[in-house]
């Protein structure tokens, strides 16, 4: 599932340092450690010091990442759509926003 997170991200935002990917995606940053060096070492992802601070790490997708990372989302959405096709469409639009609210830690919607 992380390394799933991880890609999701740097898809959105290619060039981002650990510490701002692990926060981004709520990480503690020690424990995202082994999800780069396994994603960097099948050949995903590129970790590249940063020319600015030889500390920090930059990061980004490698073709290969991009790659899986569109072959798991079309798996997921189907996956997705298999199971909710089993609402009516009322009960999907409440069970996709209660899901929102959770993801967003629990924040109550604004009344419609």
């Amino acid at each position: 599932m992380w390394a799933y997170v991880v890609l999701s991200a740097l898809s959105d935002e290619p060039m981002r340092t650990q510490a701002a990917l692990a926060r981004s995606i709520g990480a503690d940053k020690t424990r995202l450690i082994p999800v780069l060096d396994d994603l960097q070492r099948r050949g995903l992802i590129e970790r590249e010091p940063d020319p600015a601070d030889r500390r920090v790490r930059l990061l980004a997708l490698t073709p290969a990442g991009r790659d899986v990372h569109a072959v798991v989302r079309v798996a997921i959405r189907a996956a997705e759509r298999g199971l909710l096709e089993a609402l009516s469409t009322g009960d999907e639009q409440v069970f996709l926003r209660c899901l929102q609210v959770l993801s967003e830690g629990g924040a109550k919607p604004d009344a419609d």
